[in-house]
C-alpha cells in the first residue's frame, strides 16, 4: 500500500472515530492536528494504519485538553 493510501486510511479512521464519539472540533484545526500526528509517526517509520490513527486520536485529545486548561487559566486571570 502506498504512503498516500496509508495516510488517507489512517486519517479517515481517526476522523470517523472522533466524529462518532462527539469529540470532533473545528474541521480545519482537527484535520491539521490529525495530519501532523500522522506525519510525525511516518517520519519514525510507522506504517500501520491503526497505530497511526490511534496515536493521532491521542494527540488530538491531548491538544484539546491543553487548550481547555489554557482557556480556563485565562478566564481565572482575566
Amino acid at each position: 500500500m502506498s504512503i498516500r493510501c496509508t495516510v488517507e486510511s489512517a486519517f479517515f479512521i481517526a476522523w470517523s472515530f472522533l466524529e462518532q464519539s462527539g469529540e470532533l472540533g473545528p474541521p480545519d484545526e482537527t484535520a491539521h492536528t490529525i495530519l501532523d500526528a500522522i506525519e510525525a509517526q511516518l517520519r519514525t517509520g510507522e506504517r500501520r494504519q491503526l497505530m497511526l490513527a490511534n496515536k493521532a486520536i491521542g494527540d488530538y485529545r491531548k491538544q484539546v485538553a491543553q487548550s481547555r486548561l489554557l482557556a480556563e487559566r485565562q478566564i481565572r486571570l482575566g
